[in-house]
């Protein structure tokens, strides 16, 4: 196969590579020049999506959605340490004084791709996608390398072993068999197309950089995942409460920042509830300790069963819960409020002859608060006009308590809640 072909072909797969890029791009751009709707009523974005490991991860860390993966820095430095040593070496070899010019093109090319991956990409791109792209390209940048530098004669053949072994820390197993493939491939049709038939050395150089490519493929699957196993654990430790099952206290004031800072990008309001259980001390004192822990239980499985996937709960106290509701306009709140209270209070725990009752609190961003400390303050504060109108309500901040009956038929849609 010509040299100008295999050119050709590696150019092409690059720009798919760019083009894939561009339309993982655009919703990003598009949810960035969106302007906040007219009408009062909210309804959820597809930026919306539901709080999984890597968005815990990325609060937990520094309170932004998509904090840098794992390895996503030590990817970044070495792949710039590569490709300035290799165009020091190329240059001060001389070996390749006639070609010198594309290599260092396609070094270039490679750079911007780089820069492209790890600094434009959007933040919520996952690790393993933005893996597999690098992947891809660095195969291909590769070899094109390869073919410049002589074929199988070529000292850059450690470079596919490098590449697969690296990507396979964080793309998976099956991914990781594709790119090890398809790096196979291509270092056997680069040198071919480089220098031709292979010496009998030049064949005992492919089949032990082969081996090693394959080797560090497992070896870094087999440690990208235990890896990702003992992170997952470290993280629902650090952000769940062990006897709810709902997010903790921490985790929810870091959620609430962000939310702030997304409402204010978007211009949609969201909602805060606060509930707290009645009479929790009472049923501790003539039950016991375990029947309150149940019952804190139920009343937590009823929170996580009124909300959606892209809301946030969380055990605010020993006795009191929160729940994050974003783009709600103050009705969907105190649907959704009502709902859970309702629920409770219905309900019942084995063992304890009283049903448990929550008093709740709605309040509203920014009606009634634009910093988290104010909304808090203004919950709380609503919960306490709660239950001092009789508990077993739901309140607001500057209302006074009040019943709210709801008719079977009316959904959480129609109070300006999606779900």
């Amino acid at each position: 196969m010509p040299v100008e072909t295999v050119l050709v072909i590696a150019s092409v797969a690059l720009a798919i590579n760019l083009g894939l890029m561009v339309v993982l791009l655009a919703p990003s751009v598009r949810d960035r020049l969106r302007r906040p709707s007219a009408s009062g009523e909210r309804t959820p974005s597809r930026a919306l999506e539901p709080i999984d490991a890597a968005i815990v991860d990325g609060l937990m860390g520094d309170a932004s959605v998509g904090a840098s993966p794992p390895y996503d820095r030590v990817f970044r430095v070495v792949t710039w340490a590569f490709l300035m040593a290799t165009a020091l070496i190329v240059a001060a070899s001389g070996q390749w004084e006639d070609r010198l010019a594309r290599i260092v093109m396609w070094i270039a090319i490679a750079g911007g791709f780089t820069l492209v991956i790890h600094d434009l990409a959007p933040g919520r791109l996952p690790a393993s996608l933005r893996g597999f792209l690098q992947g891809v390209a660095a195969i291909a940048f590769a070899a094109v390398l390869i073919i410049l530098t002589d074929g199988f004669a070529s000292p850059f053949g450690f470079t596919f072993p490098l590449i697969v072994g690296g990507a396979a820390l964080v793309i998976g197993l099956l991914p990781t068999v594709g790119l090890a493939l398809a790096a196979t491939a291509a270092y056997v049709g680069a040198a071919y197309a480089g220098s031709g038939a292979p010496t009998d050395a030049e064949l005992v150089s492919l089949a032990v950089n082969l081996t090693v490519l394959y080797l560090l493929a497992g070896i870094g699957s087999i440690v990208g995942r235990e890896q990702r196993r003992s992170r997952d654990a470290a993280l629902r430790l650090s952000a769940m409460d062990a006897l709810t099952g709902l997010y903790n206290r921490t985790f929810f004031f870091v959620a609430l920042e962000r939310e702030i800072a997304r409402s204010e990008r978007s211009g949609r309001g969201f909602c805060l509830i606060m509930l707290d259980l009645d009479e929790l001390k009472a049923v501790n004192d003539r039950h016991g300790h375990h029947a309150g822990d149940a019952v804190l239980r139920a009343v937590a499985e009823n929170v996580k069963s009124g909300i959606r996937r892209i809301d946030v709960a969380a055990r605010y106290g020993g006795d009191e819960f929160v729940a994050l509701l974003p783009e709600t306009d103050p009705t969907g709140g105190w649907v959704l409020a009502e709902k859970i209270r309702l629920g409770v209070a219905e309900g019942g725990v084995a063992g304890v002859d009283t049903k448990p009752t929550v008093s709740v609190g709605v309040v509203s961003y920014p009606t009634d608060g634009r910093t988290p400390d104010a909304l808090m303050l203004s919950a709380d504060r609503a919960m306490y006009v709660s239950k001092r109108g009789g508990k077993n309500r739901v309140a607001r901040a500057s209302s006074e308590p009040t019943m709210v009956s709801i008719e079977p038929e009316l959904g959480r849609g129609s109070a300006g809640r999606v779900g």
